[in-house]
C-alpha cells in the first residue's frame, strides 16, 4: 500500500510501527455549531481511510479529538446565556448525528480536550524547562518557535519567507511575532484551570499533542486532517511533540482537500456557506456520501446541486441493479477475482476511491449481462469496504417519497387493472402522475416495482 506523505510530498509504501496495526489521529471538530460540508469533506474521507485500513487486515486504532474549550465556545455559551458544558454537549450530539447519517463510523476513542487538561500542563512544564517555551508578562505562556530547528519542514514555509510574506500583528508580549500561545491566562467570567503558570486554559494547538501522545504514543503511524490544518496548525504539533519528546511525531501526515460550493470557497460572508443538516434535509445521505468519494480524497471538491444529482443517479444505478436479488449477502472477498484485484490496487493507491468506483460500476455491467449472484455479493462486498451499498436496495430507491408507500402501491395496482382491461390511456397517466412526484416505474417479466426518480 502506497499513501501520500503531506511532509515528504511523495506517495510512499506504508511500513505500520508495528506489523498490521495502525496508529491514526485525526484533528476533530471544535463544537460549538452545526457541522458543515467542509467537516463533512474530512469525516468522509478518513473513515473511508480507516475502513480500507480494517479491509486490508490492519487493526485500526482511530483516535478523533473534540477541541470543547476555545475562544468561539466561550463566546457562543456567553451569548446563549448557557455554559460551555451545556452547549458543547449539545453540539456533540448533533455531530454523532450528521456524521452517523454520512455513514461515519465512531472513532474508537474520542478525547474531549477539557479531560486532558494535565497532560497539556506537563508539556509546557517541560518546554519551559527546555527552553523552548518562556511565560510572558502577560501570564500566557508562549512557544519560541526559533529555538525549533527547521520550523515549517511539514508546510514548506520557512520563518524567513514567513516573516516577510504573513502579515503577523506585534505583540509586546511575544520575543518573536510569530511565536505561538501554549497557555492562556484567565480574564473575567472565563472558565480556567490552575497551573503552575496561573490561572487559565490551554491554547488550541497543545491540545492535540497532549492527546496523541497520551493514547497512541510519542511517535505513531498516521496524523491526519483538512488541507486548512497544515499550518499553522500542524506546523505547531510537530515544534511543540518534538521538542519534548526528542523523536518523530508522526510517520505519514494525511490531508483531505478543500470544499468549494459552486468553485467557491465556502464562507458566511459569501452567503454559500451549508450546515450538513441543510443538506441532508434536501440530499440522500448516502449520495452526499458517494459524492464525497467520486473525487479523490487530496483532490478540490466542488458542490453543486448538478453535480450531486449526477451522483445520485450513479448510485441509483448501482442499487438497480442489485435491488432483484433479494438473497444476496456479504461474502469474503476474494482478491485474486479480476475485479477485486483492480479495485485493491486502485484503493492501495493513495486510497483511489474514483478509479475504485469505475471498477464497480463495470461489476454492474457484468451483473446486468449475466445476472451472476457471485457477482452481486462481490459488487456488494467491495462497495461496503467504503461505506457505500449498506441500505437495501428498497431503501435507498424509495427514500424521500412525497407520496406514501401506501398511495404508491394503490396507484400500481390500478395502473395494472387498467393495462389487464387495455386501458392503457390510463395506465399511461397514473406512470406519468407518479413519475411527476418524482416516483419511477419499473415493468420487469410480469412485475412492476418503483424507486425515487
Amino acid at each position: 500500500m502506497k499513501i501520500f506523505n503531506t511532509f515528504s510530498k511523495l506517495k510512499e509504501e506504508f511500513i505500520p510501527i508495528e506489523a498490521n496495526k495502525v496508529r491514526m489521529y485525526v484533528c476533530g471538530q471544535t463544537v460549538y455549531d452545526y457541522c458543515h460540508l467542509g467537516h463533512a469533506r474530512k469525516a468522509v474521507a478518513f473513515d473511508m481511510i480507516r475502513r480500507w485500513f480494517i479491509a486490508s487486515g490492519y487493526k485500526v486504532t482511530y483516535v478523533e479529538n473534540i477541541t470543547d474549550i476555545d475562544d468561539k465556545i466561550i463566546i457562543r455559551a456567553i451569548e446563549n446565556n448557557e455554559s460551555i458544558w451545556q452547549l458543547t454537549k449539545r453540539f456533540i450530539n448533533y455531530m454523532h448525528e450528521d456524521f452517523f447519517k454520512l455513514g461515519v463510523l465512531r472513532p474508537d476513542i474520542e478525547p474531549k480536550a477539557t479531560d486532558y487538561i494535565p497532560q497539556m500542563i506537563k508539556i509546557i512544564e517541560e518546554l519551559i524547562k527546555k527552553g523552548y517555551a518562556y511565560l510572558a508578562l502577560n501570564g500566557d505562556v508562549y512557544y519560541s518557535i526559533k529555538k525549533f530547528t527547521n520550523y515549517g519542514k511539514l508546510s514548506g514555509k520557512s520563518l524567513k519567507d514567513l516573516r516577510m510574506g504573513e502579515r503577523v500583528e506585534i505583540d509586546p508580549n511575544k520575543n518573536d511575532p510569530m511565536d505561538f500561545v501554549l497557555w492562556k491566562s484567565s480574564k473575567e467570567n472565563e472558565p480556567y484551570w490552575d497551573s503552575p503558570f496561573g490561572k487559565g486554559r490551554p491554547g488550541w494547538h497543545i491540545e492535540c499533542s497532549a492527546m496523541a501522545e497520551k493514547l497512541l504514543g510519542k511517535n505513531f503511524d498516521i496524523h491526519g486532517g483538512g488541507q486548512d490544518l497544515l499550518f499553522p496548525h500542524h506546523e505547531n504539533e510537530i515544534a511543540q511533540s518534538e521538542a519534548h519528546n526528542n523523536c518523530k511525531f508522526a510517520n505519514y501526515w494525511l490531508h483531505n482537500g478543500f470544499l468549494n460550493i459552486n468553485d467557491e470557497k465556502m464562507s458566511k460572508s459569501l452567503g454559500n456557506f451549508s450546515t450538513i443538516r441543510e443538506v441532508l434535509n434536501e440530499h440522500n445521505s448516502e449520495v452526499v456520501r458517494f459524492f464525497m468519494l467520486k473525487t479523490h480524497y487530496r483532490s478540490p471538491l466542488n458542490f453543486n446541486s448538478k453535480i450531486l444529482e449526477e451522483a445520485k443517479h450513479s448510485l441509483t444505478r448501482l442499487y438497480t441493479s442489485i435491488k432483484n436479488y433479494s438473497n444476496s449477502s456479504l461474502t469474503n472477498i476474494d482478491w485474486n477475482n479480476e475485479f477485486a484485484n483492480r479495485f485493491k490496487k486502485a484503493m492501495d493507491d493513495d486510497f483511489n476511491t474514483p478509479l475504485a468506483i469505475s471498477v464497480l460500476f463495470e461489476l454492474v455491467s457484468e451483473i446486468n449481462k449475466h445476472a451472476d449472484l457471485k457477482l452481486v455479493n462481490l459488487l456488494i462486498s467491495l462497495a461496503n469496504t467504503i461505506g457505500i451499498l449498506e441500505k437495501s436496495p428498497v431503501d435507498f430507491l424509495q427514500d424521500g417519497n412525497k407520496i406514501s408507500v401506501e398511495e404508491i402501491e394503490s396507484l400500481i395496482k390500478k395502473r395494472e387493472e387498467a393495462r389487464q382491461n387495455k386501458n392503457f390511456q390510463l395506465a399511461d397517466k397514473i406512470r406519468q402522475d407518479l413519475l411527476n412526484n418524482n416516483i419511477v416505474l419499473e415493468d420487469n417479466l410480469g412485475i412492476t416495482t418503483w424507486r425515487k426518480g
